[in-house]
């Protein structure tokens, strides 16, 4: 179990892939940690396990891996979602993750543009319900005209955004734009590796 506090070996392990994260210097690369995703999950869990090495924590590498995650999401054109239940610390990760990435994104929309949430899932691969639930926490879901719509209160977004811009330690999350992997269904057909990712600080 290593580090892992709040899991117990049941399972054989093949069901898995296990991806690997590195920090690279003129030494070589130093496992920093690595997250644990099923090749096939009925549940749309796109991680299982999550562990940054005690040496990296509190470098921002959490959240680079489960920005990963949610790249592999994308790419798979299935939204996902971490398995459950999550511990506390996963859960204010996650929360954390989510809020960015949905605040992220509604700073960058034009003010008369409409969107959905299923088109806010399949642009950050987030599950609606992680969504639904953190939009909740923030107040942004409002009953209006017979439906649930979101509602994005300028002000806060505003200083939400101006607080993420003065921050001296900026995100860590992965660049999509580096990723080279080929998800699971692909990799049947055509017996192709796994590939690997960048990321940006």
């Amino acid at each position: 179990k290593l580090f892992l506090d709040h899991k117990t070996l049941y399972y054989d392990v093949d069901p898995f892939y296990f991806y690997v994260i590195t920090e690279v210097d003129e030494e070589g690369a130093h496992i920093v940690g690595y997250f644990s995703k099923e090749k096939v999950s009925a549940e749309e869990y796109n991680l299982a396990c999550i562990l940054t090495f005690p040496q990296y924590q509190k470098c921002g590498y959490g959240k680079f891996i489960i920005s990963l995650s949610y790249e592999l999401s994308k790419r798979e054109g299935k939204p996902g979602s971490p398995e459950k239940p999550l511990s506390d610390l996963g859960k204010i990760s996650y929360r954390s993750y989510w809020t960015h990435v949905l605040l992220t994104l509604f700073a960058e929309q034009k003010g008369d543009e409409n969107i959905q949430i299923k088109d806010i899932s399949l642009m950050t691969g987030i599950k609606t319900e992680d969504i639904i639930s953190t939009l909740q926490s923030l107040n942004m879901i409002r009953f209006w005209k017979g439906q649930h719509v979101v509602f994005v209160m300028q002000d806060f977004l505003k200083k939400y955004m101006s607080e993420q811009k003065r921050k001296k330690k900026k995100l860590r999350l992965c660049d999509g734009k580096y990723l080279s992997w080929v998800p699971h269904a692909e990799r049947k057909k055509g017996g192709a590796g796994s590939g690997g990712v960048g990321g940006s600080d």
